[in-house]
């Protein structure tokens, strides 16, 4: 990471929806995870949908998008959905969609990239077809993760959508393995949840930065077994969550955490005396 390019950072809440607490746990079981989060009564526990909005004067780069305006009144009811968007979370500090030049996402599901795209026509919903959201964006995600979403190679068959990618397609500049895609901001893989996910690391003026996308979604996720039953390779995501909090501890790293409803915003704790494991210490920083 370049020590001498920073980017001034502001977290945008981009709406709050429902997954059942159980997928998003795995192997850990009801009575340990619903401490950690309360269920509704469909069993379904809140997330956030955490982006970032980074800009050095010459650029103004999204960091995932949420997911987005285009869903029907029954998905929005399976989801819980919030009617709130990225859109307007950005509306509220005065920026126009057509001003972001770039947009990074950790990987391709509806919950990060859904917003990349919005329906021509909201009266007439997905039969009046779809357009980008951000006009001026180059696209920027992992080659591997583009294709796999292309391919719809996933776990769960409604995920990668068509309708976020076919609208844009020239709009995508992909990456292979670790990368600096804008001065200042580099990427690594991070597999496992999917095979193509990445990390995106930047600083501002005080501190560096990284953010995980569902390697680690929340500060419940700390724990190596909290992986999602979405995982694509659950093994794989404990390994390399604990290598990522190992190096986050290494290189002082602020985490930015993509699903947490309360304390997007985190700090790695070592394993001492009194912690078996590596933990999450949510910041009071903006």
């Amino acid at each position: 990471m370049s020590s001498r390019h920073t980017w001034e950072t502001t977290i945008l809440r981009a709406g709050s929806f429902r997954l059942d607490g159980g997928s998003m746990f795995g192997v850990i079981p009801k009575p340990v995870w619903s401490g950690w989060a309360t269920p509704d009564e469909n069993n379904r526990i809140r997330l956030d949908c955490n982006c970032v909005l980074l800009r050095d004067g010459e650029r103004t780069v999204l960091v995932e998008t949420g997911y987005g305006s285009k869903w029907s009144a029954k998905d929005r009811k399976i989801f819980a959905m919030e009617d709130r968007t990225v859109i307007d979370a950005l509306n509220e500090i005065s920026i126009d969609a057509g001003e972001i030049t770039h947009v990074i996402l950790s990987h391709l599901h509806f919950d990060h990239a859904g917003a990349l795209t919005l329906w021509k026509d909201p009266d007439r919903g997905d039969a009046g077809g779809f357009v980008a959201t951000f006009p001026n964006a180059k696209v920027i995600t992992q080659a591997r993760e583009l294709k796999d979403a292309l391919d719809n190679r996933s776990t769960m068959t409604r995920t990668y959508l068509r309708s976020h990618l076919d609208p844009i397609s020239d709009d995508f500049v992909t990456v292979e393995g670790a990368a600096e895609p804008l001065p200042g901001i580099t990427v690594r893989p991070v597999p496992g949840h999917t095979w193509g996910q990445q990390a995106i690391h930047w600083s501002d003026e005080n501190r560096p930065y990284v953010f995980p996308g569902d390697l680690c979604p929340t500060l419940c996720h700390a724990h190596p077994s909290a992986s999602m039953a979405y995982d694509m390779e659950p093994w794989t995501t404990m390994c390399e969550k604990v290598a990522f909090l190992e190096d986050c501890v290494d290189g002082d790293l602020t985490v930015i955490l993509g699903h947490d409803p309360d304390n997007p915003i985190a700090k790695v704790i070592p394993p001492g005396e009194d912690r078996a494991r590596h933990g999450l210490e949510p910041l009071g920083i903006g």
